[in-house]
């Protein structure tokens, strides 16, 4: 269940009275996770803003309160959504210090099992109170950082939490430059733990060092579902990043997902990529169930290779090709691949369709992520075609 601030009653911004207080035992005063189920969470959070002379945000109590009657009817596993880019709540942030108390109020809740705070203003100084409240808190599966940012030193921080936690499933740190330091301590992060199944690293300014890191600890690593390693800052024209990636799926039997978008992909790092797959073909519990390439600089002969893949993997399902150079070989080849059914028009980002006799491709709007940074006003946000990454890995808030 996710409460978000759409659904937590009037804009924020609008003054509210201190809430209805709830007789709290003397006994109990000294216990965070006492006081905190017993007065609620939003009596709560409003007595720690006033003993530590924070000020008290009205929409952060509104989504609070939402979520006490929320407790109040039974309801467990539940995602508290306090994203920054929420229609509903005009120009409000969640800053650092704001994150330090919702951190102590969150500490203890058996209750709640996600949170999501994307596009805030949490900086290293929320990124510390993150790490702080992945060491205490034992029952958040699901962690929602995206656009926050986040530094290499809070990269750093929020890594090393992850050394001894064994509950976190999935966390989004995407958008925050931790850059190649950063993406380091997330690499050696993963020789360590055992539990986080998918880890979203996309426009992070990881540099080729990480990227590589990545690929080598991925040969042994057998929990991670889902890599996002999108758009890296990637200097030369070796590929070498390509050429690890290629060699940690030959290796790898457990990743679902992978995302390498924008990595300046060639034919011959494309080759790579095939190679891998061909070999993938016989080994049942090597899940390589989908690869996603868009915009790369693939060309006609590399993208063919990637068709071929198909018909000698038949684990490999979902192919998204949009950005890169298509000739009428590529065009032909896709086109055959859809029409045979081998590849579902649903599982792809382009359709053929033919103009005096010759095949072209056109782009449609399925993706594995389609409503990644954002949420639609209307209609269903997490539809199997446009967003089959969820169905794929389904972990954190969508298990």
């Amino acid at each position: 269940m996710e409460l978000s601030q759409k659904q937590a009653g009037p804009a924020s911004g609008s003054p509210l009275p201190a809430p209805s207080r709830t007789p709290t035992p003397a006994w109990a005063a000294a216990d965070d996770s006492v006081s905190a189920s017993i007065g609620g969470l939003q009596e709560y959070y409003y007595d720690l803003c006033m003993e530590k002379s924070q000020e008290i945000k009205p929409f952060i109590l509104q989504i609070l309160q939402e979520v006490d009657k929320e407790i109040e009817k039974g309801s467990v596993g539940i995602t508290l959504n306090i994203a920054g880019n929420s229609r509903s709540v005009s120009g409000e942030r969640v800053t650092g210090e704001d994150f330090w108390i919702l951190c102590r109020v969150l500490k203890n809740n058996s209750y709640i099992n996600g949170l999501d705070v994307r596009y805030n203003l949490l900086s290293d100084v929320g990124a510390y109170y993150a790490a702080k409240l992945l060491q205490k808190q034992h029952n958040l599966i699901y962690l929602n950082l995206m656009f926050n940012d986040i530094g290499p030193e809070g990269g750093e921080l929020i890594a090393k939490a992850l050394h001894k936690n064994r509950t976190l499933k999935h966390l989004r740190m995407t958008g925050n430059k931790i850059e190649n330091k950063g993406g380091m301590f997330f690499a050696a992060m993963l020789q360590i733990n055992s539990s986080l199944e998918k880890l979203d690293l996309g426009d992070c300014d990881l540099g080729m060092q990480s990227v590589i890191a990545f690929a080598t600890v991925l040969t042994q690593n057998q929990t991670i579902k889902g890599l996002n390693l999108n758009r890296p800052i990637l200097y030369g024209e070796q590929e070498e990043s390509t050429v690890h990636l290629g060699h940690m799926l030959k290796e790898n039997q457990c990743l679902v997902e992978l995302h390498m978008c924008k990595h300046d992909i060639k034919n011959c790092g494309m080759k790579q990529l095939c190679d891998a797959l061909h070999l993938n073909r016989s080994l049942q519990y090597l899940d390589v169930s989908w690869l996603s390439v868009v915009s790369n600089n693939i060309e006609g002969k590399g993208l063919v290779a990637l068709s071929q893949s198909m018909k000698t993997n038949p684990t490999l399902s979902h192919i998204y090709i949009w950005g890169n150079k298509f000739d009428e070989a590529t065009c032909v080849a896709y086109s055959d691949l859809i029409h045979t059914g081998r590849l579902k028009s649903d599982n792809t980002d382009v359709e053929p369709f033919v103009v005096d006799g010759h095949v072209y491709l056109a782009e449609v709007s399925n993706g594995l992520k389609r409503h990644y940074y954002w949420t639609p006003g209307y209609g269903e946000a997490c539809s199997p075609s446009s967003n089959a990454g969820f169905s794929l890995a389904p972990v954190g808030q969508h298990l």
